[in-house]
């Protein structure tokens, strides 16, 4: 017998499980199809995952909360699943939705947002907890969810944050000292958002808290003030790469003549910053701390002239601005400008530039 025939005639069958005395029989039942389908998902054909869809969507509505908490967690680490099982339960109670809130990655942004929406914070709260979150699910986790959602989201590195969402953080800190806490950590801040950090966190503030008898709370924003201030500085960035492996890495290829633009734009585009300003250093014969700094800092001026002048295509140069530190520190308006100071400069004016540095160095 087929697995779909088996399916249909052992599974469906509910005529069985109607009244009160079947109650054990529809949980059993339940919890033997969920079991099943968790052994054997990996190898269903799209219509026998159909048919336990069927069949479970129809259980977790005959049974008891325990046993729709055993069918989450059964479909929760699932890869592929019944999908409107696993919706349903979604928005089910917390006691049941949580693992498949928390875990499941059957769940669409589209489903998690409506979720976020029609939910309590219990359920927000669970999903701020997911191992990865796009900006349009976090901006309705951050907006709708409340002070614990947000050190939640703020906390979780695996949540992209948009700009909105991180301003209307910041803003919320003011007065949650763990909340600015988790955001001076965040490595995705812009500078400018960074000393919005900092200044949040005002007398005004540490004298409210210091009125309530919050003291911990004020030594808290001290820190989180002390740790954006450091994120503020090129040496906390360049301390978090390894150069002297990267150089040592790039004098290999280049003794085989593997060091050139195409080779810049591939570890650009892997986010290999180290090997990315070894191999730059290498190709405008400079030395890799020389360029580590010209890489990091805010104003990528410097950069973007040394670029024109060696003869580097613009989509080198847009891949740079977008690696590394300047993933972070870099604004969108501060990446734009220095692609437009780039597209518009000539490879002599570049190279007049560079000419007037080192006159002004010799003298």
């Amino acid at each position: 017998m087929k697995m779909s025939e088996a399916l249909k005639t052992e599974l469906v069958n509910f005529s069985e499980l109607t009244g009160e005395a079947a109650s054990a029989r529809r949980a059993e039942l339940a919890r033997h199809v969920a079991t099943l389908f968790a052994l054997t998902s990996d190898r269903c054909s799209d219509e026998q995952v159909d048919i336990y869809d069927s069949v479970l969507l129809r259980l977790v509505d005959m049974v008891e909360s325990e046993v729709r908490r055993f069918v989450a967690e059964q479909m929760s680490t699932l890869r592929r699943g019944p999908e409107e099982t696993i919706r349903r339960l979604a928005s089910d109670v917390i006691e049941v939705s949580e693992p498949i809130l928390v875990r499941s990655t059957v769940l669409r942004d589209a489903d998690l947002v409506s979720i976020a929406e029609e939910q309590g914070n219990d359920h927000r709260y669970a999903i701020a907890q997911r191992e990865v979150l796009s900006a349009d699910v976090t901006d309705i986790l951050v907006r709708r969810g409340d002070l614990k959602v947000k050190r939640k989201i703020a906390s979780n590195d695996g949540a992209s944050l948009s700009g909105s969402a991180i301003e209307l953080l910041i803003s919320d800190s003011a007065a949650d000292a763990t909340l600015q806490l988790s955001l001076s950590d965040r490595p995705d801040l812009a500078e400018a958002q960074i000393a919005s950090l900092i200044s949040i966190a005002s007398d005004e503030v540490r004298k409210k808290l210091q009125t309530s008898g919050r003291s911990g709370e004020t030594a808290q924003l001290d820190e989180a003030a002390d740790i954006a201030a450091r994120r503020m500085s090129n040496q906390y960035w360049l301390g978090r790469y390894d150069f002297e492996t990267a150089r040592s890495r790039i004098l290999l290829l280049a003794k085989k003549g593997m060091v050139n633009e195409a080779a810049l734009r591939r570890f650009a585009s892997e986010d290999r910053f180290a090997e990315a300003v070894a191999t730059f250093a290498w190709l405008v014969r400079c030395g890799v701390e020389e360029a580590s700094h010209w890489m990091v800092r805010p104003d990528p001026e410097p950069f973007v002239i040394l670029a024109k002048a060696s003869g580097f295509s613009s989509i080198t140069v847009g891949s740079l601005l977008s690696i590394g530190p300047w993933r972070h520190r870099l604004t969108p308006e501060n990446r734009s400008h220095a692609m437009n100071l780039y597209e518009r400069m000539t490879v002599a004016e570049a190279k007049r530039k560079i000419a007037h540095w080192s006159y002004n160095v010799l003298k």
